[in-house]
């Protein structure tokens, strides 16, 4: 039995579905697969029932994952404990964000990521608030990136930047009636959201309620999953939209959409991490650069290892600039 396999089962055993598991897992099917049945056949048991295409936990399955969620665990919080001795930041890391982060706001900082800590393998997977939030506490992901409001009372949630929302609509559509000057009549306009679960459609949604409304009084033409597949519709003339400045900053620029004056609040992008979940040195570093490359496009090792030594290890007292 090894760590591979147990990593591959528990990842199957969560999702109930083979191919799911293995693109989270970075692997092919048909390894996630072999992985399986050679555990299967090692111990003579079965794991799993395969029902169409999807598979659920048999009863020895059942009885096995917490074993093998608690193996891994462990041996996680072993590699910690040699990170923190060797002072040396390796490993992997698995991010889940939501899209507009994910689009506009993480690669650039994952770039500067990587030339500080080569040795860190990352992967990051998209989804909206709702999903990446269940990925942060089912192990999924290491740690979230958000827009929305989060659930859940047994995750930490810290701020890393600041977005700033506008309605758009195309340059071409007619002049919005306001109900006041600088009031837009929101309930005359048609309007492309995002599905639910998503950030940017919760901004929507307190809007409408700030006017004494609800969503379903609104003229919702079209609801779509991303933020590209709603700022084409929107400059194809199809309606309003409220979004991210940093997905439509270059279309307004450009002049195929035009910025309507609404006064809406700015949202924080933060990220959110597991409060029982024992953080690695790799996860540590992420967290301290995400936290402060906006400010100061850098991170200190040092600061690091101060904070959470090792039982038993002195706190450094000498700097080292990665970046």
């Amino acid at each position: 039995m090894t760590l591979d396999q147990l990593r591959i089962f528990v990842a199957v055993a969560e999702r109930g579905h083979m191919t799911r598991a293995a693109e989270l897992l970075g692997i092919s099917q048909s390894a996630a697969s072999a992985a399986i049945r050679a555990l299967e056949e090692q111990h003579g048991v079965h794991l799993f029932n395969r029902v169409g295409r999807n598979i659920e936990l048999a009863q020895t399955g059942h009885r096995f994952l917490p074993e093998a969620k608690a193996v891994l665990e462990r041996a996680a919080a072993a590699r910690n404990v040699l990170e923190h001795v060797s002072q040396t930041v390796t490993g992997s890391l698995s991010i889940a964000a939501s899209q507009t982060i994910a689009s506009y706001w993480l690669p650039r900082r994952l770039a500067s990521f990587h030339e500080a800590y080569p040795a860190v393998r990352l992967s990051v997977s998209i989804g909206n608030t709702r999903q990446v939030e269940a990925n942060v506490l089912d192990g999924a992901a290491d740690l979230g990136l958000v827009e929305g409001r989060t659930e859940s009372d047994i995750l930490r949630r810290a701020k890393v930047d600041i977005d700033r929302l506008m309605l758009v609509v195309a340059s071409s559509h007619p002049e919005i009636a306001e109900v006041t000057p600088g009031h837009p009549d929101i309930k005359g306009l048609r309007w492309i959201i995002r599905e639910g679960g998503s950030g940017t459609r919760e901004v929507l949604e307190d809007l409408a309620r700030r006017e004494g409304i609800s969503l379903a009084d609104l003229q919702i033409f079209l609801v779509l999953p991303s933020n590209e597949a709603i700022r084409q519709a929107v400059e194809a003339g199809a309606g309003a939209t409220i979004i991210s400045e940093l997905v439509v900053a270059r279309a307004v620029a450009e002049g195929s959409l035009r910025s309507v004056p609404l006064d809406l609040p700015k949202r924080d992008f933060a990220m959110i991490t597991h409060r029982d979940r024992q953080a690695s040195l790799a996860q540590m570093a992420l967290k301290a650069h995400l936290g402060t490359s906006a400010d100061h496009g850098e991170t200190r090792v040092s600061r690091i290892f101060a904070a959470h030594p090792a039982p038993g290890q002195v706190r450094p007292s000498r700097t080292c600039r990665l970046r």
